[in-house]
Formats: structure tokens, sequence, C-alpha cells
């Protein structure tokens, strides 16, 4: 058991964290223990009180039914990896996280403007297969039992959706494309060629929040890692004190 626990967290945190995700979430769903409604998304959520602010995550945790369960799962943790682990764009966590909200956002808004969608994990499954391959012309890629050049996997997986689910999980997937695109275009195409800059640059709070002290534990307790920039020197004292020197008893 400890060495299944190992690998699993030897893996890539985000990767790691949103496949779980999408895989608890869809197991919950399809077993009866939660109910799918608790995962649509419409804007009109977003009008009540209090606003249903977390369904723009969960609409992106519910897979296909069956067998889709373990494939999207595993095409989302595949492709997530690639970008965690090596996409130059990604370089820092901060950046993917970024570029996951940012994608997301578009396949919400665009949905919710043409195609009435409500679960989006398969146009975000789609984006960031399409983002992982922009990379990997000239090699090779395995969709299901054939092999094709990496850059058409997307394409494939468009064409799957739309063999095995439908025009409407099409449409999906072609919402992701153009939410990949619009990514790389403003990151990197427009920068390169139209001598411009990076037009969506990464938050500066995202990277706050990944600045936060890490908690290590220590067998007999927890160590926290302050900050970059921290004495590490504590205390309750002001700093102006602690800096005098030692102190001196009286008498």
């Amino acid at each position: 058991m400890s060495d299944v626990t190992t690998l699993y967290f030897s893996t890539p945190p985000v990767a790691r964290t949103v496949a779980t995700a999408v895989f608890v979430a869809s197991v919950g769903v399809y077993t009866g223990m939660l109910s799918i409604y608790g995962f649509f998304f419409h804007y009109s959520m977003l009008l009540k009180f209090p606003p249903a602010i977390h369904r723009l995550v969960t609409s992106f945790l519910i897979t296909s039914k069956d067998l889709g369960v373990l494939f999207d799962t595993y095409f989302v943790y595949n492709y997530l990896s690639q970008l965690e682990k090596g996409n130059a764009k990604f370089s820092k966590k901060a950046d993917l996280i970024w570029y996951l909200m940012f994608v997301s956002g578009v396949i919400i808004l665009v949905n919710q403007l043409f195609t009435g969608a409500v679960l989006y994990l398969h146009g975000l499954l789609i984006a960031i297969c399409y983002t992982a391959t922009q990379d990997q012309r000239g090699m090779q890629a395995h969709f299901y039992v054939v092999t094709v050049p990496a850059q058409l996997m997307p394409w494939c997986m468009l064409l799957a959706q739309l063999l095995f689910a439908g025009w409407g999980s099409f449409l999906l997937g072609l919402t992701g494309i153009f939410a990949a695109h619009l990514h790389d275009f403003l990151t990197r195409i427009y920068p390169e060629f139209g001598h411009g800059v990076n037009l969506i640059p990464t938050p500066g709070f995202i990277s706050w929040i990944l600045a936060t002290p890490r908690m290590t534990n220590m067998g007999y307790g927890t160590s926290i890692t302050p900050r970059s920039g921290s004495s590490g020197r504590g205390g309750p004292l002001p700093d102006s004190w602690r800096s005098k020197g030692p102190g001196r008893r009286l008498g």
C-alpha cells in the first residue's frame, strides 16, 4: 500500500489532482452516490443567492459513462502531465493553472452563448490534447489501436466524439480547440510574429497563492517551511529587539 501511495504522490501534482477529481466525481455520479444535477452549469445559477460559483469547476468533472470513466480520466492525466512535465510554456505551476482557468472560461462562455451545453469535460480534454500535441509534430501517437501523427490526436478525438456521442459532443470539442488556439495565439503567436506582448500573462495572485508555506510531516509533528525572504527566526519579540544581540541578566 505504501508503494502505491508513493507512486501516486510522485506523479505531477496538477495532473494528479485534476484526474483524481474527475475520476472520483464521475464514479460518484454513475454509481448513484452523487446527483449529476449538482455538476451542471448555467449562467442563471450565478444570479442566485448565494451564487453557485463552484459549478464553474464541477461542470468539468464528469466523464462519459461506462468505459468513458477510465478512458477520459486517462486522457486528462496523460495530456495534462505532458504539459506539466515537458512543455516550456508551463515551466511554472502557476502558468499551467492559469491556462486551465483561461481555457475553461472560454469554453463555458462559448457554449453558454451558442450550444447550450452544461457539462464541459470533453471540451477541456480536447483543448489540453490540442495544446500538448502542438509541440510534437513529427512524432507518432496511439489513438486506441491506431497510430497517427501526434498533432492529429485532437482531431481524432473530435471524430470519435461525433461518432459515439453525437453532434452536441462534437460541437463541445470544437469549442475546446477554439479555446486552446486562442490561448496559443494570445500567449505565443502574437508575441512572436506580431512583435507584441503576451496579452494574457499569468496573474500574480496565482503565484502568490502557490507561494504559501509548505507543510512537511516530520513523523513527530509538522514542519512549516517559511516563504522565500523570511529569516526563519520566530518568537514574540520584534525584529528590532532580536537584532540587538544576546540579552543580559540584571543583578
